[in-house]
């Protein structure tokens, strides 16, 4: 009995390693997808060369005074401004930028006048005239170095430089009969900013930026007299200055 137990069970593992041999093999596992990674985008590059320009707008302000004690303040009448910049960059790898620039801006409505004062002449004897000063600022150039830090699109910047005011000598209003005291000039002073810019679509960027302009002290001479002042009477200028905010789109041409 036990003889044929055994033999039934070597016959029953035999059929069963040939029927597992006649069953097909399993295929090596699927390829796995390849990873995907989402593109980054390159860090922004301020170094080039731009061109652009500029809207907004600007106040001025001074004093002109003579021997005799009649002095103009000149108010902070509001002008509208529009013009140009031109400029090139170079940033850092570590984010730092410097750079220079001209930037010229033409003053809409130039003329600025001053409070009416009665005038005195020699002795402080009143004159029974009245008079007032126009200043015409016509334009303002500058020309300016810059330095700022960029973080990828972003740049906040500082500039300061030389500055050039085109204008027509101050304009002597008496009793209400202007009379021009000198010929058109150009003056000059300095100029310190401040401004942010923003890198909105390829080489596009814009920007807003203040600027304080301080301009030298001017004169101004009645060569014939006036309002009962003598001939060759000189006005003195102090705290001459131009105040400007601007709006500005650049384009870069990156080397």
């Amino acid at each position: 009995m036990k003889r044929i137990l055994l033999a039934g069970a070597f016959a029953l593992a035999a059929g069963g390693q040939a029927l597992a041999a006649d069953l097909p093999q399993p295929g090596p596992p699927p390829p796995r997808a390849p990873a995907t990674y989402l593109p980054v985008a390159p860090v922004y590059n301020w170094t080039g060369f731009y061109i652009g320009g500029n809207i907004g707008g600007s106040w001025q302000q001074g004093s002109f005074g003579d021997p005799y004690g009649n002095s103009f303040s000149t108010n902070n009448q509001f002008t509208g401004t529009g013009g140009g910049q031109v400029g090139g960059n170079y940033e850092f790898s570590n984010g730092v930028l410097v750079g220079v620039e001209a930037m010229f801006d033409w003053r809409f409505n130039s003329g600025n006048t001053s409070n009416t004062v009665s005038l005195v002449g020699p002795g402080g004897v009143p004159t029974g005239a009245s008079a007032s000063v126009t200043v015409n600022n016509q334009w303002l150039t500058t020309v300016t170095g810059r330095l700022g830090y960029a973080w990828d699109r972003l740049l906040v910047y500082g500039k300061g430089g030389g500055a050039w005011v085109g204008s027509n000598n101050p304009t002597f209003n008496v009793s209400g009969a202007s009379t021009t005291v000198s010929t058109s000039n150009n003056n000059y002073g300095w100029t310190v900013g401040a401004g942010l810019e923003y890198a909105f679509w390829g080489n596009w960027s814009a920007r807003v930026e203040y600027d304080y302009i301080g301009l030298t002290n001017q004169t101004f001479t009645l060569t014939n007299g006036g309002g009962g002042l003598p001939a060759g009477d000189q006005f003195s200028g102090s705290g001459r200055n131009v105040q400007m905010f601007t709006a500005g789109i650049n384009y870069k041409f990156g080397w």
